[in-house]
């Protein structure tokens, strides 16, 4: 029985194109693997293994935790920490960065993750994921500080997700492009099913919160409004609407299809003194890592997301990110915008 490349195959692949490589980066995105797993797992027995529900706690971030994201973390940092993989890890879920136990050895990458996005769905049982992003630890750092993990986009060795949905998925790009892989639950392995993954340049489909577009900016009302008064206004063509609430569910489908999410600067976000909504770290930058080696863009809508210099851990940032001529139009109109102001 032919089961198709394994993801520990494709790894093992694509660290032979490097000549130097010593084999930890395949042994650290195994042990992602292992965590996702897990996770997955976890996400998909739900109320018969007593894990939904809220946690009764918050994260550094004020939002109140649901017991899936306390256990996810914790199951990422398990199953990281011990290998010698890792320099330190540092999570949406902490307000620090996580530094090893001292009985473990210490590696030369650092690890970002958000354990579980999309955790207001899990009591729904609608897709939740994990993010994740591998940057280079400072060459001879063994106690790494928050500093030196405030790395561009640009920076990232690999950026990935696991979708827990009607099946569970991982789709990876270490730098050469986008490949889904699907668990088969029957083996317990990731096959790939979704070779070079790639956004269709355009689109007629757009996500985004409604709720939130009486506080958005001009340039991003006039994108709005063009796309809602469809055939009849000035783009001609009829736009539908997706918004899933979970930012790994709305992007798979933008891989998977085309579209544009959205998630921008508005008046309430601005009023609480943040840059944006979405986490620089944990969310943009690893999801525009993706996006743009599937041939889309990424954009706060004045500039590119992979190119700003992190100022914070858990720094927020608008994202506009898809099918690049409909991100290049936004970006367009917010250009338009600031030379008219």
């Amino acid at each position: 029985m032919h089961i198709g490349t394994s993801i520990t195959q494709y790894i093992i692949e694509e660290e032979r194109r490097y000549s130097d490589a010593t084999g930890d980066f395949t042994s650290l995105l195994n042990d992602i693997v292992i965590a996702c797993k897990v996770i997955s797992n976890a996400v998909n027995h739900g109320r018969l293994a007593g894990v939904l529900g809220s946690a009764d706690t918050e994260n550094v971030q004020g939002e109140t935790q649901k017991k899936l994201d306390v256990i996810s973390n914790e199951l990422f940092l398990e199953c990281n920490e011990w290998t010698g993989h890792l320099a330190a890890m540092a999570s949406e879920e902490m307000e620090e960065v996580y530094q090893l136990p001292e009985q473990y050895p210490r590696g030369r990458y650092l690890l970002v993750f958000d354990p579980l996005d999309g955790s207001s769905n899990i009591d729904v049982n609608i897709s939740v994921g994990t993010i994740f992003s591998i940057l280079r630890c400072p060459q001879g750092t063994t106690d790494p500080t928050e500093a030196d993990f405030l790395q561009p986009g640009t920076q990232q060795v690999c950026a990935g997700y696991a979708l827990y949905g009607s099946a569970t998925m991982m789709v990876l790009t270490t730098g050469h492009g986008v490949n889904g892989f699907t668990l088969d639950q029957s083996i317990g392995e990731f096959t790939l099913t979704h070779p070079g993954m790639e956004i269709p340049a355009d689109t007629r489909e757009f996500a985004i919160n409604m709720s939130n577009m009486r506080f958005w900016e001009p340039p991003m009302k006039r994108y709005i409004e063009e796309c809602l008064v469809g055939r009849d206004g000035p783009r001609g063509v009829d736009f539908n609407m997706r918004w899933v609430a979970s930012m790994v569910a709305d992007v798979h489908r933008i891989l998977c299809r085309g579209g544009i999410f959205m998630y921008p600067m508005d008046a309430k976000i601005e009023a609480k003194g943040q840059g944006g909504k979405l986490r620089l770290l944990y969310e943009a930058n690893p999801m525009s890592f993706i996006v743009e080696q599937a041939g889309g863009l990424s954009s706060t809508g004045r500039r590119r997301i992979l190119e700003v210099q992190p100022e914070a851990l858990h720094q927020r940032i608008p994202v506009i990110l898809g099918s690049r001529h409909e991100v290049g139009r936004v970006v367009d109109y917010h250009t338009e915008a600031a030379e008219t102001a």
